[in-house]
């Protein structure tokens, strides 16, 4: 079980105020699934508040102890129903893609028929991300994008 200091569990009070329970634990219990939502939750925002049903208070202790100790969060606030649980995120290092621009997309062109009495015919393109599809169903690559005289002449 993660400890705080009486300071950082005031603060972290103070901020889940505004919360809404995430997770509602229901006639059933703590089961594996509800447990496995409330580690996702608790990766995802780090401060959450669970609403447990039930008029037993000795239940809903021992379902906090349990959140806290099988999930290794800090306990932070229990008032009547409602158990405030922390734990800090874990950092989430991405890497910067390799690739530039928009990828691959694909692209339907429906065509009406040249006498307009048949069906229209549909095909189905993979387009280039500097690619575009014209009104008549060509594709075109996109113009670069045009640039002042004056401008360039600034240093802009």
């Amino acid at each position: 079980m993660l400890k705080l200091t009486p300071a950082e569990r005031s603060s972290l009070r103070a901020e889940a105020h505004a919360l809404s329970p995430v997770v509602i634990i229901g006639e059933a219990g703590l089961t594996p699934g509800v447990l496995k939502e409330i580690d996702g939750s608790l990766n995802s925002h780090g401060l959450i508040k669970v609403r447990v049903f039930g008029d037993d208070r000795e239940a809903r202790v021992t379902i906090y102890d349990t959140i806290c100790e099988k999930l290794d969060a800090a306990p932070i606030q229990h008032i009547g129903k409602l158990l405030v649980v922390y734990r800090p995120k874990k950092e989430a290092v991405k890497a910067p893609s390799e690739t530039r621009g928009r990828g691959m997309r694909e692209v339907t062109i429906v065509k009406p028929s040249p006498s307009g009495t048949k069906r229209p015919s549909v095909t189905k393109v993979m387009v280039k991300g500097n690619e575009r599809v014209t009104q008549g169903g060509s594709i075109k690559r996109a113009k670069p994008r045009q640039t002042s005289p004056k401008k360039s002449s600034l240093g802009r």
